[in-house]
């Protein structure tokens, strides 16, 4: 009776590896960047 309840379980270890969203933010930025640059290249050669 006077014992308390048992403690919960440990939590799983976290997964291996990283996450598939690290980094996102700072490719889509690459991505308007690297566009923005070759249109302007594109309009260079056509004027």
């Amino acid at each position: 009776m006077a014992q308390g309840a048992t403690p919960p379980p440990p939590m799983p270890p976290p997964p291996p590896g990283l996450p598939i969203d690290g980094g996102v933010v700072a490719l889509f930025l690459v991505a308007i960047i690297f566009g923005a640059f070759k249109i302007l290249q594109i309009n260079k050669q056509e004027a």
